[in-house]
């Protein structure tokens, strides 16, 4: 046996020995460079370019991403163009059809060496852009072709392909000049000369031939209801029959007097003046007749179950503005006195905005420059029209002061009374960078942003923020004007720095 494994162990050692190192060790892949990369944006569209390094007729492989800016989505019905301008000329390579959203592929393989522009043609329905990259070295040999530069700063890596598929997108940091502001509790309540008291103008009987509920609407002019008002001797109905009983009589017996006179006058026994009296007094008849008729009417009326009666003149009860009914106590066929509140109307369509400073805030009124209001439904901010008035008395009881603000509220979208929040804008903070809120995420307790480098490439920026404005903040430190920032996907960002493992590149060329 152990003869066995002596034989064995020299044959393996002579098997070694007698074998050529150079044979036995596996060929050398050639290694493949770092591909230069590009990303240039335009008012409607972002192209993001992969490529090796340009060698004279040497044909390259090129992988241009395609983005919409509109909406963040990939480039899908379009066609492209890879165009090299060199001293020499201008030579063109057609992209192939993209077989994945967003993503064409393009041979290029320069003939002249040297310094050439690269620019790259976008043309179709989704995208008509051309996104010039620049100026590009195309090199005599591979030893001397361009290397890719050295990354500065610490990056974070996010495909296209998961940008598009993903709620994103970027916006250009600007500056702008937001003001600090202070946000208190108010409530809306009705204008000055905004509100008003509909009474009984005088005693009577009330007819409300309408119904105007809480929450109408009614025109300035409007009659709202009517009031008949009683008689003057209310129990007397046989001396008001006998009234009307006399006029009549008094009134038939004028009128035999002035046709007796017509017929003697024309005659000519009695002179003019003796036909003129008689119509006289057939005219102060017929008016007591109608007075005696007006007043028993007056007086059935009064009685009657619903206070309507045909012929009876009424006193005609008006909204002086125009607005919503807030009170409606008139009832048909109720007495009245005079001052009664029958109705109170409410202009809805500009109202005051009152809102309570704490009493520790009042100093910083002197900055007041402005205000807002948050809208209760949606969070959007409305602009006031005027200031009314700072209070100057601290309340002994809330210790707050009242700030009050004219509103506009033509589309009725606040109600009377209702609680709202009210922004109190300070002086302007002066110029910085300013961002959408949802730009900002809370990275383990501090503030971030992250700033798109390139197509794919992102850094995570600690933030100092300022102050918030209409959906806006203000970034103190932190980023520059001009910076890209991602306002919508920011925290997938921050969740694929959190993945224990890197995942493959995820392109299809």
């Amino acid at each position: 046996m152990n003869r066995i494994s002596i034989v064995i162990g020299a044959a393996v050692l002579c098997a070694a020995c007698s074998r050529n190192p150079e044979a036995a060790a596996p060929a050398a892949k050639p290694e493949t460079p770092e591909p230069l990369k590009a990303t240039v944006w335009t008012k409607g569209g972002e192209l993001y370019l992969e490529y090796p390094p340009l060698v004279r007729n040497r044909k390259e492989r090129f992988a241009i991403h395609l983005t919409r800016l509109t909406d963040f989505r990939a480039v899908k019905d379009a066609a492209c163009e890879v165009h090299l301008a060199a001293p020499t000329g201008q030579e063109l390579f057609p992209c192939d059809p993209s077989t994945h959203p967003g993503i064409f592929g393009a041979n290029v393989e320069p003939k002249a060496a040297g310094e050439a522009r690269l620019s790259i043609v976008v043309h179709g329905r989704d995208l008509n852009e051309t996104f010039d990259v620049g100026p590009v070295k195309v090199a005599t040999d591979p030893a001397s072709a361009e290397k890719p530069p050295e990354s500065k700063e610490e990056t974070i890596a996010f495909s296209k392909e998961q940008q598009w598929a993903l709620d994103f997108g970027t916006q250009i940091a600007s500056e702008q000049n937001l003001r600090d502001n202070l946000r208190v509790a108010a409530e809306t309540l009705p204008r000055t000369g905004g509100e008003a008291v509909v009474i009984a103008p005088i005693a009577g009987r009330a007819i409300v031939d309408k119904t105007f509920a809480v929450g109408t609407a009614v025109q300035q002019g409007a009659a709202l209801a009517s009031i008949v008002p009683p008689t003057t001797a209310a129990g007397d109905l046989a001396g008001l029959q006998l009234a009307e009983a006399e006029a009549k009589v008094a009134l038939e017996q004028a009128q035999r007097d002035r046709a007796r006179a017509e017929r003697l006058l024309a005659a000519g026994a009695v002179p003019a003046r003796r036909a003129e009296e008689a119509r006289t007094i057939e005219a102060a008849g017929r008016a007591r007749l109608e007075a005696a008729q007006t007043r028993l009417a007056q007086y059935d009326a009064t009685r009657a179950a619903d206070g309507a009666e045909a012929g009876v003149k009424r006193f005609i009860v008006r909204a002086p503005i125009s607005g919503i009914v807030s009170e409606s106590s008139a009832v048909s066929a109720t007495n009245v006195e005079p001052g009664t509140v029958l109705f109170r109307i409410v202009d809805i369509d500009r109202l005051f905005v009152s809102g309570v400073v704490p009493e520790s805030e009042f100093s910083k009124l002197r900055q007041l420059s402005g205000a807002e209001i948050e809208m209760p439904d949606n969070g959007r901010v409305r602009g006031v029209s005027r200031l009314v008035a700072i209070g100057r008395l601290v309340d002994p009881e809330t210790r707050t002061v009242p700030v009050t603000y004219e509103i506009d509220n033509g589309d009725r979208r606040l109600a009377v009374n209702q609680t709202v929040f009210l922004r109190l804008l300070l002086t302007p903070a002066g110029m910085k960078p300013a961002l959408p809120e949802s730009a900002v995420i809370d990275d383990a307790g501090r503030p971030v942003v992250f700033v798109q480098r390139g197509g794919e490439t992102f850094s995570r920026r600690p933030v100092t923020l300022g102050v918030r404005q209409n959906g806006l903040v203000q970034v103190l430190e932190g980023i520059n004007p001009g910076d890209r920032v991602v306002t919508r996907g920011a925290y997938l960002i921050r969740l694929s720095t959190m993945s224990s493992a890197v995942p493959a590149h995820g392109h299809v060329h």
